[in-house]
């Protein structure tokens, strides 16, 4: 076992001390203390160890935890605790021995049983300790969604992004205090929940339904151009989806998006694997203000912004796993900054339209390797009384993964 004191998470669902097994209750009467919530702590018995409550922030309090040299600490969490919950948090800190978890039933698994929807196709999106935006990315016809609130407004807040993009006709079914002696169950549709109040502890089960005239946005790259806030500075859409592609979103994974502007790579590169991390290097804050709204929009608010000039900008970011040069490509050092920083087997793409910026990716090619594609476009557009094909300027594109 590694050096240090132990912790043993504790899942407890609304039905307290009652609902636990005869495991998770020796964990919590053996421990040297007891840390929880204000209203988990409310549920242990008198004869419970000394108990702290969480305070805010929670970081010092993890911190303690994660240096405390000995003795044993239980830590409640509400049902399953490694399901977007503390346990989660904490075995990304602790050593292996260090950290025991005792689970129990999770909202999530409440309400797929409550609503008899297999849980397998329901789709779990948290909007406890992040942006009530984050449904947003989820909302497609057909989709089943469980969503975790928090306070009295949570589920009006979920309420107002559905109606506010399209899906207020989608039924809405509010889950209060699941697996309580008081649970309730309320059904409505979006557009029809308004400000209701509802108990702090509460999820939200949604069957998306898309309004008519509401644009259908996928999870695979290419959102329609119009999507998007915007003054001219898009990557634009069939673009977008080939140099995705290249870059690969994958889990956990950090992509730099060098030159922003609207910051549709960014944000779809976090629309497709939910998972990952992306910081837009934006020179104007104007840009970066926007590009804050086009990720909060399409339901990924988490983005990271940097307003500044590459490549000094670049200098105190986390290594990325792959990296976007759309705009200041021709700044000299732009281009081995993001080379640079990559690690091995990283990914890069740089898009150019210009004869300068074409020489670099050349330059690029020849230095590292890698591939080079020239993309034409055209689309229809009407001629009078015909219709014609209007050619979109090309762009030529440098792509690499780094040895």
């Amino acid at each position: 076992m590694s050096a240090g004191g132990r912790v043993v998470v504790v899942g407890i669902g609304a039905d307290g001390w009652a609902g636990l097994s005869e495991r998770a209750r020796a964990a919590i009467l053996s421990a040297d203390e007891v840390i929880g919530s204000r209203r988990q702590l409310q549920l242990l018995p008198s004869d419970a160890p000394p108990a702290r409550a969480w305070p805010s922030p929670i970081g010092p309090l993890l911190d303690e935890l994660v240096a405390r040299p000995d003795g044993t600490v239980c830590v409640l969490a509400s049902g399953d605790p490694m399901l977007h919950g503390i346990g989660a948090t904490l075995a990304r800190r602790l050593a292996n021995g260090r950290l025991t978890v005792i689970s129990h039933a999770s909202a999530f698994s409440l309400a797929c049983a409550r609503m008899g929807w297999p849980a397998a196709e329901v789709e779990l999106v948290s909007a406890v300790a992040h942006p009530v935006e984050v449904v947003a990315r989820v909302l497609q016809p057909g989709r089943r969604v469980i969503v975790y609130a928090i306070g009295a407004g949570g589920a009006a807040a979920v309420a107002r992004v559905l109606c506010e993009r399209g899906y207020g006709a989608s039924p809405f079914v509010v889950l209060e205090r699941l697996g309580a002696a008081a649970e309730r169950i309320r059904t409505s549709r979006a557009h029809q929940w308004g400000e209701r109040p509802v108990d702090p502890l509460h999820a939200i089960a949604i069957e998306c339904v898309r309004d008519p005239q509401t644009p259908l946005l996928s999870l695979i790259p290419g959102l329609p151009d119009d999507a998007y806030e915007s003054d001219g500075a898009l990557t634009k859409r069939h673009v977008r989806a080939a140099t995705l592609a290249l870059l690969a979103p994958a889990p956990g994974a950090l992509l730099w998006d060098v030159g922003a502007g609207s910051g549709s790579i960014s944000i779809e590169w976090l629309r497709a694997e939910p998972t990952t991390r992306a910081i837009a290097i934006e020179p104007r804050p104007d840009r970066a203000q926007r590009i804050a709204r086009n990720a909060a929009r399409l339901g990924v608010p988490a983005i990271g912004i940097v307003v500044g000039s590459a490549p000094a900008a670049l200098a105190e970011l986390d290594r990325p796993d792959a990296v976007f040069i759309g705009g200041g490509l021709t700044t000299p050092g732009v281009l081995q900054a993001g080379w640079g920083a990559l690690a091995p087997g990283g990914r890069i793409a740089a898009n150019a339209v210009t004869l300068e910026g074409e020489q670099l990716l050349i330059a690029a090619r020849a230095a590292h390797g890698g591939e080079l594609a020239r993309i034409e476009l055209s689309h229809a557009e009407r001629l009078g009384c015909f219709t014609t094909w209007r050619p979109a300027l090309a762009v030529v594109q440098w792509s690499a993964e780094k040895p």
